[in-house]
């Protein structure tokens, strides 16, 4: 390709800084989601800085030279509709900026569970003074539900801390270098009461989709919690809510949810045995350069017609590879 390519950001409102870089090597347009029709005719690449609007269904047909879409996000679940899964158009997303900060945000969450940090916290509010016992994490059994790169990085951290670490996938396997024994999601049923703590890093498929629901909550150990960094319905929160009030599970720490943001009526809010952070386990300082960053590598690739990074099979919806099978 040797025309300087038209890319449409789709922004909130917000952009950061680091998109002035773009505009050195290709033709920029933002737009909000209102605006998204007006600004896609012509534009062969589309920058979804806005991952969780739904406005690139609503303006598909305004999609008149499109040949890729860039998500600013690992998962891309709401770009994955009928029109987009019929069409040539190539779809990548940022696998690799998340990895570790969500890895780390799941080891804090565990500690804060076992050593009852965010009671201490309460306690502290309150000017309360309340000795406690708490639990050690060596040797504590994990499942992470989830295989693919951020998968991987949490049962690296929590394996390093001491924690006995398996995985859910697609195909189930032994051997494998990071978890050894993964079991196939399908089966997750038989086995979800072996665990002291169940660690969900799926993307969001019609097979995950409800994954953990009042069945599966029925299976867990009453001690064991659950923590949710992949997509807000893999989980039936109203079953969650259930299972918890009814003392059926320990805790739950959850940066996602069904409807974002977490509505005020929500019992989850009150819960002492609950962590709830607005879907920001994977944003540490810098994130959004690393993100701008990631796109300009594969847009100047794409730019002097090489491969794509990151490239989603739309049918699986994640990055082919990203599972070992």
């Amino acid at each position: 390709m040797t025309k300087q390519p038209t890319v449409v950001v789709l922004h909130g409102g917000t952009t950061p800084s680091a998109t002035s870089e773009i505009e050195r090597v290709a033709e920029v347009r933002y737009a909000t989601g209102e605006q998204l029709a007006d600004a896609l005719p012509g534009a062969d690449v589309m920058f979804v800085w806005n991952f969780r609007s739904d406005a690139v269904r609503e303006a598909w047909p305004a999609a008149d030279s499109l040949r890729w879409i860039h998500a600013a996000s690992a998962g891309v679940d709401r770009l994955l509709f009928p029109e987009m899964l019929d069409s040539d158009v190539v779809l990548t997303n940022s696998r690799g900026v998340f990895d570790r900060p969500m890895a780390e945000y799941v080891l804090g969450a565990v500690l804060s569970f076992a050593k009852d940090l965010h009671t201490s916290v309460r306690f502290q509010d309150r000017e309360h003074w309340q000795h406690r016992e708490t639990e050690r994490i060596e040797d504590k059994k994990v499942l992470v539900v989830g295989t693919g790169p951020i998968g991987r990085t949490i049962a690296g951290l929590l394996g390093a801390a001491g924690m006995a670490v398996s995985g859910a996938g697609r195909v189930a396997r032994s051997g494998d270098p990071d978890f050894g024994d993964v079991h196939a999601s399908s089966e997750l049923a038989g086995v979800l009461g072996e665990f002291d703590y169940v660690v969900l890093a799926a993307p969001l498929t019609e097979q995950t989709n409800g994954l953990i629901d009042a069945d599966a909550l029925a299976r867990f150990k009453p001690t064991a919690r659950l923590i949710n960094v992949g997509r807000g319905e893999l989980v039936v929160q109203d079953d969650l809510v259930r299972a918890l009030q009814d003392k059926r599970l320990a805790g739950a720490a959850l940066d996602v949810f069904e409807t974002e943001p977490l509505p005020e009526s929500s019992p989850l809010w009150e819960m002492p045995n609950v962590l709830v952070s607005p879907h920001m386990s994977g944003d540490t300082v810098g994130w959004t350069d690393e993100l701008v960053h990631l796109f300009l590598s594969n847009l100047r690739g794409y730019t002097e017609g090489g491969q794509l990074r990151n490239v989603v099979d739309k049918q699986r919806g994640y990055v082919s590879g990203s599972e070992r099978n």
